[in-house]
């Protein structure tokens, strides 16, 4: 199960680079992008499960990247919200789409019944830690 889990996330990064995103920054561009609205620096790091301070490298290089912006919070000028913009859009879809590549390359040795087998039996231990 380890080699699996760490050939799909080879595989993931491999398809990234050329985006030139590495998975962090995509996962975080997928929360954001997911989010009903811009979300704030905190409430990020939160669904992030990481400190503040280690969001700050990631937003600075999705910003950098023209895929974000920060702009105050207008409910509480102490908070930074995080903002995609339209290049961040398309740029999560692309990242979706590298991690569905990822995954149908890992599975591609089992037949359709086996990923449908495979895919209860996640969705059954995610049900029981989700």
């Amino acid at each position: 199960m380890f080699l699996a889990g760490r050939r799909l996330r080879h595989g993931y990064a491999r398809r990234l680079e050329p985006l030139g995103l590495n998975p962090g920054q995509a996962r975080a561009l997928r929360v954001i992008a997911e989010a009903e609205r811009p979300p704030r620096m905190v409430w990020l790091a939160d669904r992030l499960h990481i400190v503040p301070r280690s969001l700050t490298p990631v937003v600075d290089a999705l910003e950098e990247a023209g895929l974000v912006r920060r702009e105050v919070d207008p409910a509480n000028r102490r908070s930074t919200l995080v903002v995609i913009t339209a290049e961040g859009r398309a740029m999560a879809d692309k990242a979706r789409e590298a991690r569905r590549e990822a995954g149908q390359e890992l599975f591609a040795v089992l037949s359709e019944e086996q990923r449908e087998q495979l895919a209860e039996l996640l969705a059954l231990v995610e049900s029981r830690f989700g």
